[in-house]
């Protein structure tokens, strides 16, 4: 059932009314009379919205445009200070968008840097997390309302949203929207983040002093946990690592996760092969029944998203990437260069830094680093001029680079990493295997996984040694294990393209999706009723009852034009 309340105070006192929510997907009577569907004829229009960081805005855009490859009209929304970085990265004219592929900005509620702060650096995470919760509702219910009020597009037919977006459920919801969630992590850092309960039910946390942090208590072997194999607590999203009960990103963790049973269907960045059980586990998580949704794995992306498409919407960085990164990569030896990028989020110590730099230095390997401006914490970072002297005819520096095109070149044969999901993708669709760094959230889960499960990666202490580094690439890039490693990284390289390909699974998961999620859409209505929801939208939009007399209007007039 649809509960027609404001989620914030304003309506607080208001009794609510409850009244039928469409399933997904929605169904349509008449459907065996053409003249029926001749009238029945608007275009769909997803609105997709991101969390606001680039590791979920890149695969919510391989999403919008599959959508808009299969003829929906798309809105894209990030936040403010994101479009405002990607204007400088892309230009005016390329944020402007295309046809039938439009851009539009609601505010995060984070406080905007001062004057002489460096605005081009990715937001404290947790801080995003807990402002986009309490503040982005409503500028996301006033956005719709504006774009269904706008005689330039079609009505709003769903909402494809982050699903750690999840305010944007309520908003849906109220206008009788299907509402998809999209998952960007990998499936098992989703049972890392739902099993949070489990661990504080068992008492496992939260930690009782901090010593537990560093005298092996995080090696804990955590067992019986459903979809997951012998995961140490280490091994969990490390927000569970906290000795404070009441710790927000811990909770903000499970009511996230868990509300995800609430909506139309869950879209997985990720394919069949190589997290069957973690899905099912999740599947069973969502709930019972007709009413729960159904999850899709559509992953990866990357491979399944269309690649003749407008450069406006191919591409959204919110750094500029440096081509001559390709260039450079030209006339190596085939899997003779390490990549080394920790991502749009890690932050390390000066001390840290050197440590890589040495290691990589005494490995006497080919390498390309990407340094972004605020990867070092606090301060800018800063290599040894030995060592920039040392590797000056065998290193490349970069702020940012086009790192799909850059794992699938035959000359990176490793890639030192901090375990992204992303990240975890694209090297396995390049084939390439990794040492991975991880650094906090589900990094480590999906280190784990590489390292244990899918044998493609080869971990590094948290208190890195430029000898274990050095060590470690010596052994991927000559050693017997190393050799295995690669083999594996190319068998999962197959079982990815063969997923995306017409008669996949993923390929077949995502016919499915945007099929049903075309046939769900309340949108094909005759011109009256298209008429009268843009009158209910601009007359009451701002009115206390809004919410209420919208949705009953619409579902009196959806019934009237063929809707059961």
């Amino acid at each position: 059932d649809l509960i027609c309340t404001n989620q914030t105070n304003e309506y607080s006192t208001q009794k609510s009314i409850r009244i039928p929510q469409p399933s997904f997907p929605f169904r349509r009577r008449n459907q065996n009379h053409p003249s029926k569907a001749a009238e029945m004829t608007p275009q769909p229009h997803a609105v997709c919205l991101p969390y606001p960081a680039q590791g979920h805005i890149a695969p919510m855009l391989s999403v919008a445009r599959l959508l808009h490859a299969r003829g929906f009209h798309v809105t894209f929304v990030n936040s403010e200070y994101n479009h405002a970085r990607l204007v400088r990265t892309r230009g005016t004219a390329a944020m402007a968008g295309g046809a039938g592929f439009r851009f539009a900005t609601i505010p995060d509620g984070m406080q905007g840097p001062s004057d002489g702060v460096d605005d081009d650096v990715t937001q404290d995470i947790p801080s995003l997390c807990k402002s986009t919760t309490e503040t982005c509702l409503g500028p996301f219910r006033r956005l719709l309302a504006e774009l269904n009020a706008a005689g330039d597009r079609p009505p709003v037919t769903c909402v494809v949203s982050d699903l750690i977006m999840g305010f944007s459920m309520d908003a849906a919801k109220e206008l009788g929207l299907p509402y998809v969630q999209l998952w960007t992590a990998s499936a098992v850092s989703y049972l890392g983040y739902r099993h949070y309960r489990l661990l504080i039910d068992r008492g496992i946390a939260p930690l009782k002093h901090i010593k537990q942090l560093t005298d092996g208590y995080l090696d804990m072997l955590v067992e019986d946990v459903p979809g997951l194999r012998s995961m140490r607590l280490r091994d969990f999203p490390t927000f569970i690592r906290s000795m404070d009960p009441d710790e927000f990103m811990v909770g903000y963790a499970i009511k996230e996760t868990e509300r995800a049973a609430g909506a139309s269907a869950v879209i997985l960045n990720t394919f069949g092969d190589l997290e069957g059980e973690a899905v099912e586990a999740m599947e069973a998580l969502l709930g019972n029944g007709d009413s729960k949704p159904k999850v899709y794995t559509v992953g990866p992306l990357t491979l399944l998203a269309p690649s003749s498409t407008s450069s406006t919407i191919s591409n959204l960085s919110l750094w500029k990437e440096q081509e001559e990164c390709l260039q450079w990569l030209q006339g190596k030896e085939p899997a003779s260069v390490v990549y080394v990028n920790f991502g749009s989020i890690v932050v390390m110590t000066n001390e840290q830094l050197v440590e890589f730099a040495w290691g990589l230095a005494n490995s006497g390997r080919h390498f390309m680093w990407v340094i972004r401006r605020d990867l070092v914490r606090g301060d800018a970072a800063v290599l040894p001029p030995e060592f920039l002297a040392e590797t000056a005819e065998r290193g490349l520096m970069a702020s940012w680079c086009p790192q799909q095109e850059v794992l699938n070149h035959p000359a990176v044969g490793a890639f030192l990493t901090h375990s992204g999901w992303n990240s975890t993708l694209e090297s396995m669709c390049g084939g390439v295997p990794v040492i991975s760094w991880p650094f906090f959230a589900d990094q480590q889960t999906n280190c784990r996984y590489q390292c244990n499960e899918w044998g493609v990666g080869m971990e590094i202490d948290s208190n890195v040694q430029r000898e274990a580094v050095a060590g470690l690439i010596t052994e991927l890039m000559d050693g017997e294990k190393g050799k295995q490693m690669r083999k594996r990284a190319e068998e999962w390289r197959e079982k990815a393209i063969m997923a995306a390909k017409p008669g996949g699974s993923t390929y077949g998961n995502f016919d499915e999706l945007w099929s049903g999620m075309y046939s769900s859409c309340p949108r094909m209505v005759n011109q009256t009723t298209h008429t009268v929801l843009r009158w209910i939208n601009t007359t009451w939009g701002t009115e206390r009852w809004r919410c209420k007399i919208t949705v009953f209007l619409k579902m009196c007039l959806l019934l009237k034009d063929g809707y059961q």
